[in-house]
């Protein structure tokens, strides 16, 4: 089990070390959410300009280094300019990544994390030449329609399930 708020002290102390501009109005107790399962944190800017920091509660099983890179990334956030995942945060992720090791991200998977993934899998589509396999837990434009899309080796996709 971590203390994910003194987690959340030591990504924003790395990250104004680098002279990444973090809002100096991140609350300092991170809410745990217990039903997150598609996502890990959330940086959710209050009515009065304050920024909350939500992490899924099922990081707190996994290695440390998932919940600080989590952490990290919904920091970013907080940023001037930051709010969605455009140039200007890639380029505050990149420089949290080179110096502390992390591997920020848009996104981070289950597996990239350490954590089980519990997400119900309702359809299957596959890739007919190697065999990859693309799992959805919605119906999405390639669960309607896999014709229209390809694997990266090229091959040609299929619904499964």
């Amino acid at each position: 089990m971590h203390d994910v708020d003194t987690l959340l002290a030591r990504v924003v102390a790395q990250a104004k070390a680098l002279g990444i501009p973090v809002s100096p109005r991140i609350l300092p107790q991170v809410r745990l959410n217990r039903r997150a399962v598609t996502r890990f944190g959330c940086c959710i800017r209050q009515a009065d300009g304050s920024y909350r920091i939500e992490l899924a509660q099922r990081l707190l099983e996994a290695p440390e280094e998932a919940c600080l890179q989590t952490l990290a990334h919904e920091v970013l956030h907080t940023c001037p300019g930051c709010r969605d995942h455009g140039a200007r945060w890639k380029s505050y992720a990149g420089q949290m990544n080179a110096a502390y090791g992390y591997a920020i991200s848009r996104t981070g998977t289950c597996q990239q994390l350490g954590v089980e993934d519990i997400r119900p899998i309702r359809h299957l589509v596959v890739c007919t030449k190697c065999g990859r396999q693309f799992p959805r837990a919605r119906r999405s434009p390639l669960v309607a329609h896999p014709e229209r899309y390809r694997c990266a080796c090229g091959g040609v996709l299929r619904l499964a399930y």
